[in-house]
């Protein structure tokens, strides 16, 4: 396991509180152990990295912390995936081929399918995803999520995203989408999406990648578990006119100039009124419930803390490693956060104590994202070309994941 700048024996213990006046402000300067005082690291202009423990209800757990100044001239921060909606990748791999100085993983995802016998996991992220303003993916039904339960009223099309104007903020994004064909018009009920809503037809494009799509006909909207439909029909698309139909779902890299199209129910049926020849126009895009401002990055989880309060609801007896994002500085400032998952700080923070530990660390609004195995924090050395892992994942190697927040220093 590579890696430097991490905790190590003998350091004095630190409370989040410690670190509250320093991160807030407008560069982080550190905590102040106990036993003396101390700095945070500078990882590039506009971004520095600190640890300290937190003094949880299960006991102390120790975290990482990245502060991105999204107002600094040079920094940027985007998606960074393998390539592909349905692939993983470890997040020091994906920083490095990027040229990311430091980033956090993202999205829960579809990491397993022990309910669907035969059924290949795809790796795909639950919630929309937008890299360097490209819409890849929109937010499978809620039943359909991998992950801790949400709080009450919040979805899977929930987000934490960045504007063109730089500015970082929590919002919602739907798929608004239609299909225009000589039969008849209908909705779009999916864009590269692991699972589709029951009844829909659903879009896959290059930027899925080359993973089998039996997976996002099985489930239903409120049942992951729910057995796969008996009822597929998939439709390929290229340059605007059907090539060729099949009854059941596909697999293979999908050319750019070619959409496919999964129905599954009412959405098989309505396929196979098609015909090879039939002239097909296919519409998407994401549309946000609050901003106004196009996204140029963003990627799913789910809220905990909102207009500086903790969501209703919020899980109080669950602690677990995790991984986090605040807001502060009205949304020109990243605070990412990482659990560390050694086996003496693995008592982890609940949902509800995370939400109060990005509001103390200066957070307006804060995002949970995937956390356990998953949760990751790289970060370069300075002067280092590659980045290394920063906290200790729990299976004591870093799990592939499907995308991350990357940080960015352009020239």
């Amino acid at each position: 396991m590579r890696g430097s700048g991490r905790f190590g024996t003998g350091r004095s213990a630190v409370s989040a509180v410690a670190v509250i006046a320093t991160v807030a402000g407008a560069t982080l300067t550190g905590a102040a152990p106990a036993g003396g005082a101390s700095r945070a690291a500078g990882i590039a202009p506009g971004v520095r990295y600190a640890q300290f423990d937190i003094r949880a209800a299960k006991g102390t757990t120790h975290a990482h912390l990245l502060s991105v100044d999204l107002g600094h001239a040079r920094v940027r921060v985007n998606l960074l995936h393998p390539g592909a909606v349905a692939a993983r990748a470890a997040v020091s791999r994906m920083s490095d081929a990027h040229g990311a100085v430091a980033a956090v993983n993202g999205d829960f995802f579809n990491i397993s399918e022990t309910q669907h016998p035969g059924v290949a996991a795809t790796g795909a992220p639950v919630g929309p995803a937008i890299a360097s303003g490209a819409v890849l993916k929109a937010a499978v039904p809620n039943g359909q999520r991998f992950g801790p339960s949400m709080p009450p009223g919040v979805t899977t099309t929930a987000v934490l995203g960045v504007g063109t104007d730089r500015r970082a903020r929590l919002d919602n994004l739907a798929l608004s989408g239609s299909v225009s064909t000589p039969v008849g018009s209908f909705s779009l009920g999916g864009l590269n999406q692991y699972a589709l809503p029951v009844g829909s037809v659903g879009a896959f494009t290059q930027a899925w990648g080359s993973v089998s799509r039996e997976r996002a006909v099985c489930g239903t909207d409120t049942d992951r578990a729910a057995p796969c439909g008996t009822d597929a029909y998939e439709v390929t698309v290229r340059r605007g006119r059907v090539v060729r139909m099949t009854e059941s779902a596909g697999s293979g890299a999908i050319a750019a100039d070619t959409t496919v199209l999964l129905g599954r129910e009412a959405g098989a049926r309505q396929l196979r009124k098609l015909f090879v020849g039939a002239k097909v126009k296919i519409k998407s895009r994401l549309v946000a419930a609050r901003s106004r401002v196009p996204y140029r990055f963003a990627l799913g989880g789910y809220p905990v803390l909102r207009d500086g309060r903790p969501l209703a609801g919020l899980d109080t007896s669950t602690s677990a490693v995790r991984t986090a994002v605040g807001i502060a500085d009205g949304g020109r400032r990243l605070l990412l956060l990482a659990v560390d998952g050694a086996p003496d700080h693995r008592s982890g923070l609940t949902a509800s104590e995370v939400a109060s530990t990005m509001r103390k660390l200066g957070s307006v609004d804060a995002f949970n994202l995937d956390g356990g195995g998953s949760t990751t924090l790289v970060a370069r050395a300075p002067g280092a070309n590659r980045v290394t892992v920063r906290n200790h994942p729990t299976g004591g190697a870093e799990r592939p994941v499907p995308n991350a927040i990357g940080v960015f220093l352009t020239s």
